[in-house]
């Protein structure tokens, strides 16, 4: 389908909606759908944040300052005890947990605000990848109007570059919690320091990365277009050391490269 076509039935899709809450991010498909979303809809839409130990204060800050453009009401939710048993312990399905903790506040926020439907950033791209979490957002009656019309995520850049939305090129960053292996507890200390470590990274100068949690090591992983940033200006010892005093006791690194989902069953 054409890309305007897809852009018109996603304008649609959103004015048959009435009024919907937004599950925001900030991120490249988050921050599409609430510009579309205010555009068609204006007052009838307001963006949800929640800010619990998965989520970067730097991804939260951004959203903050992306949201502010829009001119919609952005209720930023801070849950400071994320004790969900099943997220914590991290089995295969920690995701569709979390995501139904995190949806069902959305969902009390959304009625409090007399808003009649929950919308997310799922694209079509999502459907390929192993995303438990989309489970819980069918149970809750999310609607996710990306997919529905055919959005892939190059379709999402390609129009938010269109439209001026300074997200168009901005790298994509999963919750902390997706660095941390299937099976391994998570800990506050842990989403901390894997902060700690990936910011130091974005710090000075990598654009696409994870840092990968494996006990007391820290695997990095980098596009591979950036590998060869390690090796010059004494990079490697400076990442080394900095690491080390975040927590880990050894650092790595992952010569594949960056692989979206490397730890999801692992």
């Amino acid at each position: 389908m054409e890309l305007n076509k897809k852009l018109d039935k996603l304008r649609n899709m959103l004015k048959e909606l009435g009024s919907v809450a937004v599950a925001y991010s900030g991120g490249v498909d988050s921050n599409f759908l609430l510009k579309v979303a205010s555009d068609t809809l204006g007052a009838n839409v307001i963006a949800v944040t929640l800010h619990a130990m998965m989520h970067s204060n730097r991804e939260i800050a951004e959203s903050i300052e992306y949201a502010k453009t829009f001119n919609v009401k952005h209720v930023v939710v801070k849950i400071d005890d994320f004790d969900i048993k099943e997220f914590i312990e991290n089995g295969p399905k920690r995701c569709y947990y979390c995501k139904k903790t995190v949806f069902s506040k959305v969902k009390e926020i959304a009625n409090e605000n007399n808003i009649k439907h929950i919308v997310d950033g799922t694209n079509l791209d999502d459907l390929g990848d192993y995303r438990p979490g989309l489970k819980a957002i069918e149970e809750l009656s999310v609607v996710s109007p990306l997919k529905e019309c055919g959005l892939t995520k190059d379709d999402i850049r390609t129009l938010s570059k269109e439209m001026n939305l300074k997200t168009f090129n901005k790298p994509a960053f999963a919750c902390l919690a997706t660095r941390i292996p299937c099976g391994t507890k998570i800990t506050n200390e842990k989403l901390r320091m894997i902060e700690k470590s990936e910011e130091y990274l974005m710090s000075i100068g990598f654009d696409q990365f994870r840092v990968r949690l494996h006990e007391d090591i820290a695997r990095i992983e980098v596009g591979k277009n950036e590998l060869y940033k390690f090796f010059s200006n004494d990079i490697l010892d400076k990442t080394n050391n900095k690491l080390k005093e975040f927590g880990f006791k050894y650092v790595t690194l992952d010569m594949g490269g960056y692989k979206m989902g490397s730890t999801n069953l692992t």
